[in-house]
């Protein structure tokens, strides 16, 4: 394997408290050393990172491919090229593929298609009840033992709190991960918006924060019964956030993220009837986003997502709450990132330990850091790059976001998984 030198960038790697300007040696597909060259190394590729970050590779904690099950949508091929080309190394894959990732079949054929795409490092997230329906609990043993690295029921609901509980019980004995999406699907009622302003003033069903913040509670109440660790999910609005925090202040073994659109947009930046904003949990108030930047910023939130959800054209076509929710994100969650830093909501250290270490130490993974020892999962970005969101720049197959059309900030220039080029920025 190719031994590779990164010269001269600014390096940041929160897991190891650097931020310096340096190099990164990599060799045999793993970092060996950073700042200090070692003797007799002698790269075969040289990238020059003047003037650019070197920091860890991404991780994004919920994506949707669309495969198995929904190519017409995307694929493989076509998301792990978004997803290198925004500087992201991992991607954690959530069960509602069709079929279901409820055995180890399924299982198996996720690993096939991302060896196929040739972006190994995509790990599934195992079905907490068969075919997510929400009563009879899924082989979580086999499912962790066929590579799945946490267990959640997606956007489904789970039927009542005595299968979560037992559910919850069971990933504990086995030391699983649960990734819950807090939202209580009867009070939701198949709403597509926020209960506030926008849907009383264009008559939409709506959802109310409560919806979140009592399953919130309640997962809340069994996590501390069980003992089982919990990672809340997308999380919306100012309420839940404090549950968290409290949460976290007594001692509960929980975590939590927020995905990337919740930080900017909210109910009010809704255009009228345009389903790119249509998402789930919906957008809320200004407050609510304002609260979920500053429980980011305070370490109540621990983590950023993309959600990543590429639709077709006919998804997204009719009436708001007739189209699909989900937006194509993960070519937008650097440069949201790098706003979120330019508008002193975040330092550039957390920003990265979001998307990076923080990840890493939530799933167990030997990553999220540029450690010696560590593979090199590593991206190389560009923070002052202007881009447009358009068809020339734009890898995945879905064309569904609400910043089509707008000059960005901040690109990927180079995305090194396991120590191989997996993307480059052609200039």
């Amino acid at each position: 394997m190719n031994q590779i030198h990164i010269k001269q960038g600014r390096i940041i790697d929160p897991a190891n408290s650097i931020d310096r300007t340096g190099c990164v040696y990599i060799a045999d597909g793993k970092i060996i050393s950073v700042t200090n060259e070692p003797a007799g190394f002698k790269p075969d590729i040289v990238i020059d990172a003047y003037n650019q970050i070197v920091c860890p590779g991404f991780i994004d904690l919920s994506t949707r491919l669309r495969e198995p099950g929904q190519s017409r949508k995307a694929t493989f091929k076509s998301e792990t090229i978004a997803a290198a080309s925004g500087g992201i190394t991992t991607l954690c894959l959530q069960p509602d593929t069709i079929p279901v990732i409820d055995t180890p079949a399924i299982a198996e054929l996720i690993k096939d298609l991302a060896e196929k795409a040739q972006y190994p490092q995509i790990y599934p997230i195992a079905a907490l009840t068969q075919k997510l329906e929400g009563t009879e609990l899924s082989s979580m043993l086999s499912l962790k033992q066929a590579g799945c690295i946490a267990v959640g029921n997606a956007s489904q609901p789970v039927k009542n709190l005595l299968v979560l509980r037992r559910a919850m019980e069971y990933a504990a004995s086995h030391d699983l991960l649960l990734m819950f999406r807090s939202n209580d699907y009867w009070l939701g009622n198949n709403g597509c918006a926020h209960e506030g302003a926008f849907a009383t003033r264009y008559g939409l069903p709506s959802i109310p924060d409560a919806a979140e913040t009592i399953a919130l509670a309640q997962c809340l109440e069994l996590a501390e019964l069980t003992g089982c660790r919990v990672h809340f999910g997308q999380l919306s609005c100012k309420r839940s956030v404090i549950k968290i925090h409290q949460a976290k202040k007594y001692g509960l073994n929980v975590c939590a993220d927020v995905a990337m659109h919740q930080l900017h947009l909210t109910e009010n930046d809704i255009a009228p009837f345009d389903s790119a904003y249509h998402v789930l949990p919906p957008l809320r108030t200004e407050a609510d986003k304002q609260y979920l930047r500053q429980g980011l910023a305070g370490g109540a939130l621990d983590s950023i997502c993309s959600d990543h959800q590429p639709h077709d054209i006919d998804a997204k076509l009719g009436a708001f709450p007739e189209t699909e929710p989900g937006i194509s994100a993960l070519e937008t969650v650097l440069p949201l990132m790098l706003k979120l830093v330019a508008q002193q909501v975040i330092t550039l250290e957390q920003g990265i330990a979001a998307l990076s270490n923080n990840p890493a130490q939530i799933l167990r993974l030997k990553s999220g850091a540029l450690t010696p020892g560590f593979p090199a999962d590593v991206c190389v970005f560009d923070p002052e790059l202007d881009w447009q969101v358009n068809s020339e720049n734009w890898q995945s197959q879905g064309n569904n976001t609400p910043f089509w059309g707008q000059i960005l900030k901040g690109r990927a220039t180079h995305t090194l998984q396991a120590g191989k080029i997996i993307y480059c920025l052609k200039q």
